[in-house]
This record gives C-alpha cells, sequence and structure tokens, in this order.
C-alpha cells in the first residue's frame, strides 16, 4: 500500500539544457551495443486492445526478454562500452535497486570491468543475486535508491571508481534510446509511447529519437503515486523532492528529478500521469492472462497508465515497454493472491 509524501522544493545543481544527447549519440551508442545484443521483439495483442478500447493499438516492446530481464542492459552496455582504457582499468561503481545494476554487473562481466553495486538495505535479494552471478561486488546501505546513491559516491571516491549513475549520465541515456528507435524502426510508425519514468532515461531516449525521426510522435510519462516526484515536479514546473518512496515497483521508486533529464522531460512530455500500486498489481494480473508474459511494477506501468489516458489515445498506434520482467517472488505471490 502507498502514501503521499509531500513534496519540498529542490534545487538541482548544474541542470542540463533540454537535448543533452544527440541522435548521433544514439547512433553510435547503437553500434556499441550491437555485438552484445539482438533486437528485442515488437508484438501485437489484440486482447491488450479491447482492455484499452477506442480503436487504440499498442504494441508492446519486450525488453524483458533481454539478457538480464530488463531495458537497462542497454544503459550497463553504453555506459560500460563508452568507458576510456583508463577508466576500464579503475572499475565502475553505481547504485541501483536492481535492474541498472545487472545492467552494469552484466556489461562489465563482458568487457572484464570491476563492479561494485550498491543497493538499499532489503532489497530485492533475487536481484542481488543476479548481479553477484555477473561477478559484481553488492554493497547494501541506505534505506531506498537515493541513499544508495550517497554509497556509491562515497566509494568512487575511496576506490577511484568511475562513476555510473542510472540517469545523470550521457551513455546511460543513450543505452536507452537505442530502445526506442528499434521501437520506432520495427512498427513502421507510432503515434505515441508511453513510458515508465523512474530517473527519465528511457523518456528521454524516446524524446531525442522521436524528434529526429518522428518529430509528430507524442511521448507520454507514467509514475507511480507513491513515488511521484518527478510527477508532480513536471505538473509544478520545478524541481521537487519527497521524504520517502512508497511503491513496490522499485524500478521507479525514486525521490527526486535529476539534472541531466528533468528540462527535457518539461519540454517533451506530451502528458504526465501517475498509476497507483493497486492498479499496478492489477495490471500485472492482466497482462499475465493476456499475454502470459511476466512484468515488475515497473514494466507493467505502460499498459496501466495507457488505461488512464485511454481518451488521449484513442484510435492510435500506441507503443508501451514491457521495460523489466524481475519481480520479486513474494511480491509476485501477493499479487497473484489478490494481497496487493
Amino acid at each position: 500500500m502507498t502514501t503521499e509524501a509531500r513534496p519540498v522544493p529542490l534545487v538541482l545543481e548544474s541542470m542540463s539544457p533540454p537535448w543533452p544527447i544527440t541522435f548521433e549519440d544514439v547512433l553510435q551508442a547503437r553500434e556499441r551495443l550491437q555485438p552484445y545484443l539482438t533486437p528485442t521483439p515488437l508484438r501485437h495483442y489484440p486482447l491488450l486492445d479491447e482492455l484499452i478500447g477506442g480503436g487504440t493499438s499498442l504494441l508492446i516492446k519486450h525488453e524483458n526478454h533481454q539478457p538480464t530481464g530488463s531495458f537497462k542492459v542497454r544503459n550497463g552496455l553504453s555506459f560500460v562500452t563508452g568507458l576510456s582504457a583508463d577508466e576500464r582499468a579503475r572499475g565502475v561503481v553505481a547504485a541501483s535497486t536492481g535492474n541498472h545494476g545487472q545492467g552494469v554487473a552484466y556489461a562489465a562481466s563482458l568487457l572484464g570491468v570491476r563492479a561494485t553495486i550498491c543497493v538499499p538495505v532489503g532489497n530485492n535479494p533475487e536481484k542481488g543475486a543476479a548481479m553477484r552471478s555477473w561477478g559484481a561486488k553488492v554493497v547494501e546501505e541506505g534505506r531506498d535508491y537515493d541513499e544508495a546513491v550517497q554509497a556509491m559516491f562515497r566509494i568512487a571516491r575511496e576506490e577511484g571508481r568511475a562513476i555510473s549513475h542510472s540517469t545523470n549520465d550521457r551513455r546511460v541515456v543513450t543505452g536507452a534510446a537505442t530502445m526506442s528507435l528499434e521501437m520506432i524502426e520495427q512498427s513502421g510508425g507510432l503515434d505515441a509511447i508511453v513510458i515508465a519514468v523512474g530517473g527519465g532515461s528511457q523518456s528521454v531516449g524516446a524524446l531525442t529519437v522521436a524528434r529526429e525521426v518522428a518529430p509528430a510522435l507524442e511521448v507520454f510519462g507514467a509514475q507511480c503515486a507513491g513515488a511521484s516526484a518527478i510527477h508532480d515536479s513536471w505538473h509544478a514546473g520545478s524541481p521537487m523532492k519527497t521524504a520517502r518512496a512508497d511503491t513496490f515497483a522499485e524500478g521507479v521508486a525514486t525521490r527526486q528529478p535529476y539534472a541531466l533529464t528533468f528540462s527535457t522531460l518539461q519540454e517533451g512530455l506530451a502528458g504526465f500521469v501517475t498509476v497507483t500500486d493497486r492498479e499496478l498489481a492489477e495490471t500485472i494480473r492482466v497482462i499475465l492472462k493476456l499475454t502470459h508474459n511476466l512484468v515488475e511494477g515497473a514494466g507493467a506501468l505502460g499498459v496501466a497508465a495507457a488505461l488512464k489516458l485511454r481518451d488521449r489515445l484513442r484510435g492510435k498506434r500506441v507503443g508501451v515497454i514491457f521495460s523489466g520482467g524481475n519481480i520479486d517472488t513474494a511480491v509476485l505471490r501477493k499479487i497473484l493472491n489478490g494481497e496487493m
């Protein structure tokens, strides 16, 4: 169950102007990723169309089929392949609730780079085990993602590691952008994309690609009601932070906007909605029933938000991302038993 955390004003240091990455950056990232990843499927499920109604057609991008179960393998590979020889030798450190950490750990294992991942205390144990399986050292510190970030900065200072921030790094954002480029090319044309927003790498990537190849395409953001800092900031027109992030969808459990992405979200998003944990749990059940795909909380946000945006999406071809499938077994059991 989520509870509202009242937002307070936030000053973002060195906030980037809109469009912190270029389309050329995205093409270069795709070239670096090509030896390691194959395109994920883009599929159509008529039963999901019936759920949305209004003649809307959803095209589902299956990032839950990536080697690490999440689109963030693109971010991790883009970051690690973009490191200098000196940075690779020093190793990398990241903060994550799981998917970014897995992406960095996977990429580091492929390229022989030492990786340390900072996660909150009590974080999803299955995601932690996956990170360790790729050879990363996992450090549990802090009560949530934002406090794990502080541990990341400390380790970077003490050990001289290169920092792989899950949002505030252009190499990370260009990795996420390759997903939208791939999806638009596979689709033959989209009218809109609905994207989960945790830090904004997916959204800024999509906006950058759309600006170049599909200027009329609308990008809508979605965030959990219990972790609504970026949503609230977008609607207020200025950065705000919350004291906590209260949602089972740890992939989007952030408490503030970020300097690299916020201006682009402000300028580019066509709309921004929130979804409650109860609505998200129901959407996970519906996706499993109608498509037989397992998604985590963040992975269900696109479909859940499309339901809320159904009037604005009427008659459109809409790209939605199953951004990850790494749901905690205990949480999944509660969802399937109707306890959430």
